[in-house]
């Protein structure tokens, strides 16, 4: 916000009047004052500068006071409209934490139910793991019962071939 002249000399007589200098400078003059009276020049017209002077001096403080107030009420007013911004970002943010918490439950729970599935995969795949170990069992025996049936029918043969030459030694004879 930018100044007048006139609002910074305010601003400054405001606060010099506020200070300790000020108190220091206005008793100095209430005291010359009376010392005048003392000195001889006449209490009525000391009276009436001394009462002239505090008059305007107060006026002009007033003013300044006044000037004062209005800026920071001028002030006020714009902290009152950003704090009602920050009160409606802060209102859409909680929606938006609120938003953000469901989507998180809604995950939570749905890596719980995935956690279920793969448990349940887990115990497909042991029974899986187990029907492939009895298959191959399986496969096993088949192949030792193949491999014995061989034997039998290289027995067989070698029996026919025995037989078959009974066969011939007998008919020979």
């Amino acid at each position: 916000m930018q100044l007048s002249p006139l609002e910074k000399i305010s601003i400054r007589a405001t606060r010099w009047v506020g200070s300790i200098q000020s108190l220091i400078v206005h008793t100095v003059l209430f005291v010359s004052a009376f010392v005048l009276a003392i000195l001889g020049i006449p209490f009525d017209r000391v009276l009436l500068v001394l009462t002239t002077i505090v008059s305007l001096e107060a006026i002009y403080l007033s003013i300044f006071i006044q000037m004062s107030v209005n800026r920071s009420e001028r002030r006020l007013r714009v902290v009152s409209r950003d704090v009602a911004e920050i009160s409606e970002d802060v209102e859409s943010i909680e929606k938006d934490i609120d938003e953000i918490q469901k989507d998180v439950e809604e995950i939570s729970e749905d890596v719980e139910e995935i956690q279920k599935d793969v448990d349940e995969i887990q115990e497909d795949v042991e029974g899986i793991e187990k029907d492939i170990d009895e298959i191959q069992e399986d496969v096993e025996e088949i192949e030792k019962d193949d491999d014995d049936d061989i034997d039998q029918d290289k027995a067989l043969a070698e029996i026919k071939i025995i037989l078959a030459d009974l066969m011939k030694k007998l008919d020979k004879k």
